[in-house]
């Protein structure tokens, strides 16, 4: 970011500081704003919903890409048994063709700055069980989401 874009985050925020009491949550820009101001042209990200696998499992993998090279990333996955390997590969393609395609970022430069699964909607099932019982199973699924940046 360059220092005017800063200069006119800070005045944002300022003028939206003195309209909104002092007790109150700092404002949060919209979808607009950051459009004007130029955030978020210097990533490309990705995110899938509602996928089949814990939010713990898939965090496993996702630790072991995180600050990796867009390459070296890859290849953790590829070669990564376990069942979230192929969906964060198909993501990292997805945020790489986000930052390449639409901001014209380079794609050798390119690292995994973020990188986290956050818990989606579980799924209820019942089994049964002895003396007319029932158990609960639980199908858990996750959000996914991967930000790249290029490194500088």
């Amino acid at each position: 970011m360059n220092n005017s874009a800063i200069a006119n985050i800070e005045a944002a925020a300022e003028t939206a500081s003195k309209i909104q009491p002092r007790y109150r949550k700092k404002p949060i820009l919209t979808k607009r704003e950051k459009k004007e101001l130029g955030i978020g042209k210097d990533l490309g990200k990705a995110s899938i919903r509602n996928i089949r696998v814990s939010a713990s499992k898939a965090g496993l993998v996702l630790d072991l890409i995180r600050g990796k090279k867009l390459d070296e990333a890859k290849a953790i996955c590829r070669n990564t048994r376990r069942k979230a390997s192929p969906f964060i590969l198909k993501l990292l393609d997805s945020a790489q063709a986000n930052a390449v395609n639409n901001n014209e970022l380079s794609s050798d430069l390119l690292y995994v700055a973020e990188a986290y699964a956050d818990q989606g909607p579980t799924m209820k099932r019942i089994r049964p069980r002895a003396r007319g019982m029932a158990y609960r199973i639980r199908k858990r699924t996750s959000h996914l989401t991967i930000v790249l940046k290029e490194k500088v």
